[in-house]
C-alpha cells in the first residue's frame, strides 16, 4: 500500500519507436520479378487470340444463346425524353402541391375529414365561413356531404362486454349526423 508519492513514476518514451520495416524499399529488380506482365494489344491475330477464341465453353454458351435477333420495327429510346418528361412529371407535382397554387374545390383528404366534423355542429352561416376558409363552395359542401361524412358514435349505442379475465370490451355504433341546420 502507501501513498502514491512512494510509488515509482512510469517513464514512457520520448518518440514513438519506428516499426523495424518503415523506411525500407524494395530492390528495383525484386519489383520487376513479382510483377506479371500485362497482355500487350495486337492488331494482328497472336496465338493467344486464337486460343482465346477456341474456348470450348464460350462457343457451347454462343450456339445455345443462337443468332441476333434484330427488331428493326423498334421504336427508338431516347433516354433525354424519358429525362424531359420526368422533370415536367416533378414541376407539375411541385406546382400542384404548392400551397399558394391552390385549386378551388380541391382539398386533402385530411383536411376534407376536418371540415365535415366541424360541419357537424355549425349552423348555417358557420358552414358558409367554413367552406370559404377551406376554399369550397357551399354547394359542393353540400352535395359532397349527402354521399360522404365522418364516423360519428350514435346516443345510447354503447355496449360493454366483460370477458372472463377481467378485461372489458366497449363498442359504439357508428351512426350517419347531419348538421343541425335545415338546408
Amino acid at each position: 500500500m502507501g501513498a502514491a508519492s512512494s510509488k515509482a513514476a512510469r517513464k514512457l518514451p520520448k518518440r514513438a519507436e519506428t516499426p523495424s520495416w518503415a523506411g525500407k524499399r524494395a530492390t528495383p529488380a525484386a519489383a520487376d520479378v513479382q510483377r506479371p506482365v500485362p497482355p500487350q494489344a495486337s492488331e494482328f491475330k497472336n496465338e493467344d487470340i486464337q486460343r482465346d477464341a477456341a474456348d470450348p465453353q464460350l462457343l457451347s454458351k454462343l450456339s445455345q444463346l443462337g443468332p441476333v435477333r434484330v427488331d428493326h420495327h423498334m421504336q427508338s429510346y431516347r433516354l433525354d425524353s424519358q429525362a424531359g418528361r420526368m422533370y415536367q412529371s416533378v414541376v407539375q407535382s411541385e406546382a400542384e402541391a404548392d400551397p399558394s397554387n391552390t385549386t378551388r374545390n380541391r382539398i386533402l383528404s385530411a383536411t376534407l375529414t376536418e371540415l365535415l366534423n366541424e360541419r357537424k355542429m355549425a349552423t348555417r352561416k358557420d358552414v358558409e365561413t367554413l367552406a370559404s376558409n377551406y376554399g369550397i363552395d357551399v354547394a359542393k359542401l353540400d352535395s359532397l356531404a349527402r354521399f360522404v361524412n365522418t364516423p360519428s358514435m350514435g346516443e345510447g349505442t354503447r355496449s360493454v362486454i366483460k370477458h372472463g379475465n377481467g378485461e372489458e370490451t366497449i363498442t359504439h355504433t357508428a351512426v350517419w349526423e347531419e348538421p343541425s341546420y335545415k338546408s
